[in-house]
């Protein structure tokens, strides 16, 4: 085996095709059909054909059962089906049509579901193939960035890796904005990548675009990549100094123009003429970013919120769980993302050592002297990963286990570039022996993670201990042994370290996932906090138990007839216990892990629904809402997003979700809402079961006015199993 040289890891990214391939206009050269297929000239012939039907087996992966999760978070499901009927819902994000108040985040998430139920019709597959189709797209622009500076080989391990993480299987079929989110991050690693080769503008310009979409998508988490790739850049981009920094200010320019465009109209719009702000105190969307979406979240004081975490210093008893390096590990978070982290963590080590060893240069740029493509290539992904990930770990606010969706891109490009460079090198005895630490650390943590839910493929986890033993012991002796051993070795290593996570993925895939709070895999320890549509949700106490809230059923068109949240019919709840906890199927208005009503988020009479999921919407109810539904701006109005999404949905008539999310937003006030009730605009109060007022926001909230005002001054009536207050009979 040669010494480990910079053409070795890299082939000129800009290089020409030969002249017999060139193909313009007639001139000789290959059918465009041809290119497709084929792809780049220095491939191998299997190369193109092997991406392709990778593309293919994870778009059907994806789309299969994808109807079983029916609306999945009513939250967004109800904003994109206003989107689809107004115009003005689309653009400022309302949750219903009449645009009585946005989601708590910006609006690009929305508007792919939204264009696609204009275009498909209301539907579960409406809502949810979006995201299948940006996980296909991530999947592509991996391997894309990949394989421009590895092998075909590389990229192809960095998919699969990214498909088979159970947390991707999750949000990339799921209606949070994590799936957008995710694919703009590796659009911007991708760019800031192509910049480096040749110090080009253009692609730090497009870097920034990226990120302002992504800032679109979920405000501030998309700037959490930025200081480590300013960094890369500023540090070893082939241009001079001056011109570095230049093209920095260039992109930063770009990135605010992409996305402050949409929060500049906001601001300036007149707060009486559009929709409230969700998820802030002053109707003002920058509050939102910097507060509850910005420093709320890292340091616990989330105005509006329902609580903080353990501590930045990494501390117990937090309602989000524990703070601290392990975070990522723990019995709540490990499960769906660390199964290959600490792979990717060696590999990154090794990478960066094995490249700054060879002291490559670009091809092209060799007078620069600074990095090569592939040592950049590890900076880049690795720097992403660890600042996130850093993040994640010590942030005291609102945090969920498919936060970590995020870090998934990253992995998995590590995973395939350092993969594949110590393979080039098994000849060298670190080489192998870093190979071979890889699979053992993979194989034992995996051994753990399974022992976290023992009556799922209790065989498996002996099985990957094994198999991983075996695999680095051949990986370890790759040099002495023939290729067939070795690459038997390399195989039962994949094996070993690739088991555990695709055992959750298929199970991931086979079951649907309702609500605020969805984890990937069978329900293991639970997620200490609350959780919801924006952020926020329902309680429950670190270690009670995962709830998934998940059914199966629905279908492709169906017309919603109630079910869970307003969803198209599902079948039975299921239950997969891990560790003698209960996880699936949890009641409307319960608090996961406990069984019991949120105080003000429903459970009561009234149908309501709570915190994290929506309301059981009965037959009796969705005629009762429908009589003379055009004659009214809202059908009905409810405390809490989850609540009237789920009417929303079942009738298809706007409902005003008084205090967002969680009720505790100032919108409307009890002023507003008299006026509205006697301008005739709202027919229906949907009861929250508590008496006195009780709603989400508090017994001296704003919707606990509302609530008491309207029991003591209306008509009550029954419908089903729901209570509704009559606004056009007064008593």
């Amino acid at each position: 085996m040669t010494t480990l040289r910079p053409d070795h890891l890299t082939s000129p990214p800009d290089a020409p095709p030969p002249a017999a391939a060139t193909v313009n206009h007639g001139r000789p050269g290959r059918s465009l059909p041809h290119r497709v297929w084929r792809g780049r000239p220095e491939d191998p012939g299997w190369a193109r054909p092997a991406f392709l039907g990778m593309l293919l087996v994870i778009t059907v992966a994806y789309l299969w059962n994808l109807s079983a999760s029916g609306y999945a978070n009513s939250f967004y499901s109800a904003a994109a089906q206003a989107g689809s009927q107004s115009w003005k819902a689309f653009f400022f994000g309302s949750l219903d049509s009449a645009n009585a108040i946005t989601v708590d985040k910006p609006p690009a998430t929305l508007w792919p579901m939204a264009v696609s139920v204009r275009v498909l019709g209301l539907s579960s597959w409406a809502i949810l193939l979006p995201q299948v189709l940006m996980g296909v797209a991530t999947a592509g622009v991996l391997y894309a960035s990949v394989r421009r500076r590895f092998s075909a080989a590389a990229g192809l391990i960095t998919m699969a890796v990214f498909a088979l993480t159970p947390v991707a299987a999750l949000m990339f079929r799921f209606n949070n904005p994590d799936a957008l989110l995710a694919l703009l991050m590796t659009v911007t690693v991708y760019c800031v990548l192509r910049a480096m080769e040749h110090g080009r503008t253009k692609w730090l310009v497009w870097a920034g675009v990226a990120v302002g979409l992504a800032f679109l998508s979920k405000t501030l988490q998309a700037f959490l990549i930025l200081p480590p790739l300013a960094v890369l850049y500023a540090v070893f981009a082939p241009v001079s100094v001056r011109k570095r920094f230049g093209q920095l200010g260039l992109s930063a320019l770009a990135m605010a123009v992409a996305g402050g465009w949409w929060v500049a109209i906001v601001e300036l719009w007149p707060a009486s003429s559009r929709p409230y702000i969700g998820g802030s105190q002053n109707n003002s969307f920058l509050e939102l970013t910097f507060g509850y979406n910005g420093l709320g979240r890292i340091n616990g004081e989330e105005t509006g919120s329902v609580g903080g975490g353990g501590g930045p210093g990494g501390g117990s008893g937090g309602q989000w769980g524990e703070t601290g390096i392990g975070r990522m590990f723990n019995s709540e978070i490990g499960s769906q993302i660390s199964w290959l982290l600490p792979a990717a963590l060696i590999l990154l080590v090794a990478g960066v050592w094995l490249t700054w060893r060879a002291g490559g240069h670009l091809p092209g740029i060799k007078r620069w002297g600074r990095t090569d493509a592939a040592r950049a290539a590890f900076l880049a992904w690795g720097s992403s990963l660890l600042m996130t990930a850093g993040v994640f770990s010590f942030m005291a606010g609102i945090f969920h286990q498919y936060y970590t969706v995020a870090l998934v891109p990253y992995i998995a490009a590590l995973i395939g570039m350092g993969v594949t460079v110590l393979w080039e090198e098994r000849s060298r005895w670190w080489a192998g022996a870093a190979l071979a630490l890889t699979v053992v650390a993979t194989a034992l943590w995996s051994y753990v993670l399974l022992g976290r839910t023992p009556d799922y493929l209790p065989w498996l986890r002996q099985a990957v201990l094994v198999a991983g033993l075996v695999g680095a012991a051949g990986l370890l002796l790759a040099a002495r042994l023939g290729r067939q051993l070795a690459l038997a070795a390399v195989g039962l290593g994949f094996a070993a370290s690739l088991a555990g996570p695709v055992a959750y993925t298929l199970n991931t895939l086979n079951t649907g996932h309702q609500g605020s709070i969805v984890t990937a895999g069978p329900s293991a320890g639970g997620m200490g906090g609350f959780g919801g549509g924006g952020g926020r949700g329902g309680m429950q106490p670190p270690g009670r138990g995962k709830q998934q809230g998940n059914q199966q059923g629905g279908g492709m068109g169906r017309p919603p007839t109630g079910g869970q949240g307003g969803q198209p019919p599902t079948g039975s709840q299921q239950g997969q216990g891990r560790t003698g906890t209960s996880q699936q199927g949890q009641q409307p208005g319960a608090m996961p892990g406990t069984g019991e009503g949120f105080r003000g988020g429903g459970g009561g009479g009234g149908g309501m629904g709570g915190l994290l999921n929506g309301a059981s919407v009965d037959t009796a109810a969705k005629k009762l809402l429908a009589r003379n539904a055009d004659d009214y701006t809202w059908s009905a109005a409810a405390i809490g997003s989850q609540n009237a999404a789920s009417y929303q949905l079942a009738t298809g008539d706007p409902v005003m979700a008084i205090g967002g999310f969680n009720g505790s937003d100032p919108s409307p006030t009890l002023s507003q809402f008299k006026k509205y009730v006697e301008d005739g605009r709202i027919h229906y109060f949907i009861s929250s079961g508590e008496g006195g007022g009780g709603g989400m926001g508090g017994n001296s909230g704003t919707s606990s006015k509302i609530s008491t005002w309207v029991e003591a001054n209306f008509k009550k009536v029954t419908a089903g199993s729901a209570t509704f207050y009559d606004l056009t009979q007064p008593t």
